[in-house]
C-alpha cells in the first residue's frame, strides 16, 4: 500500500482530528475492512458549504503531505457538494450535510462498526 508511514486505524484517526480542527461536523470513523476489498475505513464528515468542504479537503492534504502521506486520487467537485479523499487504506467523504443524508453511507454500510 501507498500508506506506509502511517498505520491505517492511525491515518484515520488523524484525519478525523484533522478535520474536527476544521470545524468539520459529525465526523465519523467506520471500520469497513471485514466488507470491503478495497479499503479499511471511511471517515465521513459534513462541512457547511462549498469553501468549508474545499478547506477540509485542503487542510487534510496539507497535513498529511507533511508527514509524507499523500493522496492516491482526489475526486468530486465543488458543484457535488461531495469531496471522496483516497488514501487507500482510508477514504475520505467529505460532503454537504444533505448530500451526505441523501447517499446515507452510514446506512448503506450498516454492517460497519464504529471507531472510538
Amino acid at each position: 500500500r501507498v500508506n506506509m508511514a502511517m498505520e491505517s486505524i492511525n491515518l484515520a484517526r488523524k484525519v478525523r482530528e484533522i478535520l474536527s480542527e476544521k470545524k468539520g461536523e459529525n465526523v465519523v470513523i467506520m471500520d469497513v475492512s471485514k466488507l470491503s476489498s478495497v479499503t479499511d475505513y471511511f471517515v465521513l464528515v459534513s462541512g457547511m458549504n462549498a469553501p468549508h468542504l474545499k478547506a477540509l479537503a485542503n487542510e487534510v492534504e496539507r497535513t498529511l503531505k507533511k508527514e509524507e502521506v499523500r493522496c492516491a486520487h482526489r475526486s468530486g467537485v465543488l458543484d457535488s457538494h461531495w469531496v471522496v479523499l483516497d488514501y487507500l487504506d482510508v477514504v475520505v467523504h467529505i460532503f454537504l450535510p444533505e448530500v451526505r443524508e441523501y447517499y446515507s453511507l452510514e446506512r448503506l454500510w450498516k454492517d460497519a462498526p464504529l471507531v472510538d
